[in-house]
């Protein structure tokens, strides 16, 4: 009887006072899917036991933890206990309204809920949550979730997220704090993270991501460590949303320190049987006494490991022993050749790469299982899985194997859509209104192959091409593939119209470490048809098909510091053709490129130049599809193919050809050579407005033909010099680069055509 006075009511939060009561049941009411014995095991009351208040508040927060019930009551009645629950619902769909830049199945794959499971406020919050944490990482920092529920029949329910996704959260501001030696701007420059402007929606993305200004702090180290300053540290770096939450400032605090140079640079072993003298002379790279940078030393480590390796010893360390010298600020090297750890590769582990085959990451390993370990290797691995862009994220981790001295190699890899679908459109001064449709896909059937058909055309031109490229045939650094196209032109300037129908193959691999060797084989159709009356006689003699069979090559030394945007370096081409096995053309086509880049006040000026030439030697003659012409892009301040041998003559006065219509023809010619100096440098805008402005000048000729008899008669084909001088705009944005150019020929023929403005989609450099 005292029991039951002092059980008489539990409620959830209740408190119960002292005493105690045994019931001799303990009955469940209300459940519907949940069976009666299930609630009595997770309440824990055992029948004729005695029972606590505290107990009977534990069972009641044992059952609401179980995220199954809505309510729990528990009375005793009668010498019973009975627990009356009212079960949860069940969960009938889920649903998401207001996402636009998040698609439902992005949104499925956060949330935890399913249909079919239990509903629970608490686990629809944890839910939402998960929600705006997805939308935080894609930089909307102002989205809010509401989750709600529509009551069904036969408690069910509809579960509804109400999504307000609030606008992009851009970066508004980076500032650097404590840099002396470099501008915010050329800082700005060296780190991924923009900072929005007006022309944002233009110029790329600028939103805020966590993990990519983690990467910003490792690009500041590596910007001033290739510029003498070793004891640079990124102190700080924050990142502080403004009050409506629409927008990060972005602060690095940074110690520069002091600039040093290379100063004396020697080589100790402590190897019996390699002596020094074998990596003397191996330190050329540095020992020019400049400014101290460490990927020069990074070379300078590869190449000594390398030597070593051909040198029988598979287990040297090369440690660059450092020593600062402040007073006169350069910096001693002493390269120490020393045994490294004994450590064989037991074996290399590949995880997450579910569409990408196993070898074409293994393959960016230069060592296999049973190789002496290498660090550096792997972390040349690491950069150069990377550099596939096949991945989001490359993560490698080394562990102890199965003994001592055996290693594994974990690669953790996250995969990334590789696919693209390009709808373009461009106008450009040469080539007028285009429109182009890309398909490309660079890991086809996750073999890291690159497959590409393309369709661009204008009312001067037309394209159609299909591509298949293999970057390591039989899993070696060969590149292999082909190409076929089919080409229309029918330019403004010509009085004819020409197609080409052409299968490409090619072979290329490298011949040193920056050098690299492509064999390429041509054969083609090529057609000058719809040759007008008012066209040179050279060019009417010219018109037909005719059937090209070339081998080629090409071998380019690049010692640039980058292949997108240099500011230091040089890169030497040189191209050779030879036509005449089998097909309908004899001739032998010779280029050479050689172009150099250097950087002015701390890389905000950089100048190119760049010396091109040509020459083809042919012993049938050429046709105008086989020689070289110029102006336009490639000789600014003159219209394509605007300068060299021209047959010109007025209705009446032509010795061959038309009577009544005028002849004004470019005809190309079988040399040319070009100089091509360029300077960039920046306005004073923002960099994140991508608009820098620009100088050059070109000077240069074409001239030689094989047949100088045209409508006007003997046409001049011999070297005539012209120049021209210019400025540039150059505007960086998403979708191309742009580059405006207004020239001032200098020396110029009378029969020339000039052109000063010019609109194009092209690189500064």
């Amino acid at each position: 009887m005292l029991a039951a006075v002092l059980l008489t009511s539990v409620q959830p939060g209740g408190v119960l006072a002292q005493g105690t009561a045994v019931f001799s049941r303990v009955d469940v009411a209300g459940n519907q899917r949940i069976e009666a014995d299930t609630v009595r095991v997770f309440a824990g009351i055992e029948p004729g036991a005695p029972v606590t208040p505290e107990q009977i508040n534990l069972a009641v927060r044992k059952l609401y933890d179980t995220g199954l019930f809505e309510s729990v009551d528990v009375m005793p009645e009668a010498g019973r206990l009975v627990i009356t629950v009212k079960e949860n619902p069940t969960i009938n769909q889920i649903a998401f309204e207001g996402n636009d830049s998040l698609d439902d199945d992005k949104l499925n794959a956060v949330v935890q809920l399913r249909p079919r499971l239990a509903y629970s406020v608490v686990a629809a919050e944890a839910d939402a949550q998960r929600i705006v944490q997805a939308y935080q990482q894609s930089g909307r920092y102002g989205a809010t979730v509401r989750p709600v529920i529509i009551r069904q029949s036969e408690n069910r329910v509809d579960l509804v997220y109400e999504i307000e996704e609030g606008r992009p959260t851009n970066v508004q501001r980076i500032n650097f704090i404590g840099n002396e030696a470099f501008s915010d701007r050329q800082l700005r420059r060296a780190i991924q993270s923009g900072q929005t402007n007006w022309l944002s929606w233009l110029f790329g993305n600028v939103t805020y991501d966590a993990d990519r200004m983690e990467v910003d702090k490792q690009m500041l180290r590596q910007f001033y460590l290739e510029r003498g300053y070793i004891d640079f540290q990124v102190l700080s770096s924050t990142a502080d949303i403004v009050r409506e939450r629409n927008g990060f400032f972005l602060s690095f605090t940074v110690s520069e320190g002091e600039r040093f140079n290379f100063g004396k640079m020697s080589v100790s072993s402590a190897i019996p049987g390699l002596p020094a003298t074998v990596f003397q002379p191996l330190l050329s790279e540095v020992l020019g006494g400049g400014v101290y940078n460490v990927k020069q030393v990074d070379r300078v480590v590869q190449r000594m490991s390398y030597a070593a390796g051909q040198q029988g010893y598979a287990f040297v360390e090369i440690r660059p022993q450092v020593t600062r010298n402040p007073a006169n600020h350069t910096v001693d090297i002493n390269f120490q050749v020393v045994e490294g750890d004994r450590v064989f590769i037991e074996r290399i582990d590949i995880h997450g790469n579910d569409r990408t085959l196993d070898r074409v990451v293994r393959r960016q390993f230069h060592v296999v299982e049973g190789d002496a370990f290498n660090a550096r290797e792997v972390r040349e691995a690491q950069r150069r899985i990377e550099g596939l862009q096949f991945f989001k994220t490359t993560k490698i981790d080394v562990r102890q194997g199965s003994e001592p001295g055996k290693a594994l190699i974990d690669v953790e890899v996250e995969e990334q859509p590789t696919g693209s679908l390009t709808l373009g459109g461009a106008y450009s001064s040469g080539e007028g209104l285009a429109a182009q449709i890309s398909v490309a896909e660079r890991n086809f059937l996750g073999r890291g192959q690159t497959v590409t058909a393309s369709f661009s055309g204008s009312s001067q031109f037309g394209n159609i091409e299909f591509g298949f490229f293999e970057p390591a045939l039989f899993d070696r650094d060969l590149l292999g593939g082909f190409n076929i196209y089919y080409r229309q032109r029918d330019f403004s300037e010509q009085s004819f119209q020409t197609k080409s129908l052409g299968f490409e193959p090619k072979i290329g691999f490298p011949l040193s470490e920056n050098g690299r060797l492509t064999l390429t084989y041509q054969i083609s159709n090529d057609e000058i048809y719809n040759v007008l009356d008012s066209s040179s006689e050279i060019i009417r003699d010219e018109q037909g098909a005719m059937v090209t069979s070339a081998i080629g090559f090409t071998y380019a030394y690049d010692r640039r510091n980058s292949a997108v945007d240099p500011t230091a370096g040089f890169i030497l081409t040189l191209t050779q053709e030879f036509a005449g096995l089998g097909g309908d053309t004899r001739y032998t086509k010779t280029q050479g490129n050689a172009k150099l880049y250097k950087s002015l006040f701390e890389e905000a000026v950089v100048v190119s130049a760049e010396l091109e030439g040509g020459y083809i030697y042919a012993t049938d003659g050429t046709r105008i599809t086989d020689r070289f012409t110029t102006g336009g892009d490639s000789f600014r301040g003159f219209a394509r193919n605007g300068l060299g041998p021209r047959d010109f003559c007025t209705a009446g006065d032509c010795v061959r050809g038309p009577d009544t219509q005028d002849v004004d023809e470019g005809l190309g010619g079988n040399a040319y050579s070009v100089l091509r100096l360029d300077a960039s440098f920046p306005l004073g805008l923002p960099e994140q407005y991508g608009i820098y402005g620009g100088v050059f000048a070109d000077a240069g000729s074409l001239w030689m033909l094989d047949n100088k008899d045209g409508s006007m008669g003997e046409v001049d084909d011999g070297f005539h010099m012209r120049s021209a001088v210019g400025l540039s705009l150059f505007i960086d944005t998403a979708f191309a680069p742009l580059r405006f150019n207004y020239a001032f020929p200098i020396q110029k023929e009378d029969y020339d055509e000039t052109e000063r403005f010019r609109f194009t989609l092209q690189t500064r450099f």
